[in-house]
């Protein structure tokens, strides 16, 4: 068994990636979606104002993605390296589930994203089209298997034990395993909710400079459009997942979800300082029988909630990230749905564009999806602890033999490298919105290059009357 300082590093170095990898695809699976729509809109109707977002939401979602292969990528290394006695333990399950993502996600995705980025115009439109949806497909693919895996941890089935590995007896049961079938839906729709808010927000940006503003309010309309329809979806399903799975399956991170210790309370706790080692909270900031509301749906109050002082202490979940976790996906949430629905209002008296301190509200909240995304996974994987595998298999047996002077050095290393990356991914995008959409002639179709009158006659085209 290793030693805690060790255990902690190594944590400590996964979660730091998995963090940084997490801000892409929060993003860009939604981008990808977002690119279909625009792409489509602009071969069904001929607007250029579909053509001209989809150029620009392009430009945004290329490095994007591209950052978040390269993270995911040095996961699945940090998989092997730093967590050996796992990889040896679950890769008869989990490493053709990997192997699918990069067959099926990853290829599709390499094959066909530089016919997204650069075909256009080059290529017909129906070439583009299908591109664009293959992407997209690959993204949400990627976003499937990696589900699956994860889903498998939370709650294992399909297997059985054979000198200390996990080997499948049933892939249907591997895949489709219990946690799988709600939170699989519960991420979709999270990223989507992500993108649609940073995309409202950028839309929201330009109203607000008196720039692009044909651009700025379709996507803005758009964007708060999908996130007002999604919102309430999410809502249901993630109160769901807490009632069928995890209140089911891993009734200890409900408990430190809810920051109490002892038995007895009904309220809903929205602050507390908890002290683990003596098993109680030095403080408490509750809301009265709401905890009876919120976690066993009982509008009477009068349901305890139960504490953590159920588990033995070595089988609790840590509370500080368990339960700070859960509440800034909540409270984002619930922010997000709040805005979403002043909008609604604001669209309903013709006001959506014209109300500066509603557009800098939008404005203001951009990364709120992203946070509320990592959260939840902050909440997944803290409140599974002290297990990797779910009831059966232990962080602390699940270490390679490396020493914590390297897990040290190279985790210092993924701080710096994953900062400077996180920079330049601000800076390219801060620059790209301060460019902002290309203009367009009105009159503007994409055709191939090779049917396009020769530049003298092009730029005749492009020239109005009377400017010479």
């Amino acid at each position: 068994m290793a030693s805690t300082s060790f255990v902690d590093l190594s944590r400590l170095q996964f979660a730091t990636t998995a963090a940084f990898h997490m801000t892409f695809p929060a993003l860009s699976v939604g981008l990808a979606i977002f690119l279909v729509i625009c792409y489509a809109c602009y071969c069904k109707t001929d607007n250029p104002i579909y053509l001209q977002m989809f150029r620009f939401w392009r430009r945004i979602f290329a490095v994007g993605f591209a950052l978040g292969i390269v993270a995911g990528i040095v996961l699945t290394f940090e998989l092997g390296l730093n967590w050996g006695g796992y990889s040896r333990a679950v890769g008869p399950v989990l490493g053709p589930i990997i192997c699918l993502e990069a067959l099926t996600a990853f290829f599709l995705e390499a094959g066909f994203i530089g016919i997204l980025l650069y075909g256009e115009g080059r290529v017909s439109r129906k070439v583009t089209m299908v591109a664009s949806c293959l992407v997209a497909l690959g993204a949400l693919l990627s976003t499937t298997w990696i589900l699956a895996a994860n889903s498998w941890m939370q709650t294992p089935a399909g297997y059985k034990e054979v000198n200390g590995q996990f080997q499948p007896t049933s892939w249907y049961h591997v895949i489709f395993n219990p946690a799988f079938d709600w939170r699989f839906p519960h991420q979709v729709l999270a990223v989507l909710i992500s993108a649609a808010w940073f995309i409202a927000a950028i839309g929201a940006y330009y109203l607000l400079k008196d720039r692009a503003a044909q651009f700025a309010r379709k996507t803005m309309s758009m964007g708060l459009l999908a996130a007002s329809l999604l919102l309430p979806v999410q809502l249901y399903v993630g109160d769901s997942t807490a009632s069928y799975v995890t209140a089911v399956y891993q009734p200890a991170k409900v408990t430190a979800a809810e920051g109490n210790f002892a038995n007895g309370s009904t309220g809903w706790n929205v602050i507390v300082i908890p002290n683990q080692s003596k098993q109680r909270d030095d403080f408490k900031l509750s809301i009265p029988h709401a905890g009876s509301v919120f976690v066993f749906h009982n509008f009477s109050g009068t349901t305890p909630v139960p504490g953590l002082k159920l588990f033995p202490k070595a089988m609790q979940p840590p509370v500080w990230p368990t339960f700070y976790g859960f509440k800034v996906m909540i409270f984002a949430a619930w922010g997000m749905f709040s805005v979403a629905f002043i909008g609604l209002v604001m669209r309903l008296r013709r006001r959506l564009f014209t109300e500066r301190w509603f557009l800098r509200l939008v404005l203001w909240t951009m990364p709120v999806g992203v946070f509320a995304t990592i959260a939840g996974w902050v909440v997944s994987e803290s409140g599974r602890q002290p297990w990797l595998v779910y009831g059966k298999l232990l962080v602390t047996n699940s270490p390679s033999s490396l020493s914590s002077g390297e897990l040290l050095a190279t985790l210092i290393g993924f701080w710096v490298v994953y900062l400077v990356l996180f920079g330049a991914w601000v800076r390219h995008v801060v620059h790209e919105v301060r460019k902002g959409p290309e203009e367009l002639p009105p009159n503007s179709v994409d055709t191939p290059l090779a049917s396009r009158p020769s530049p003298p006659q092009a730029m005749q085209v492009l020239v109005p009357v009377g400017s010479e």
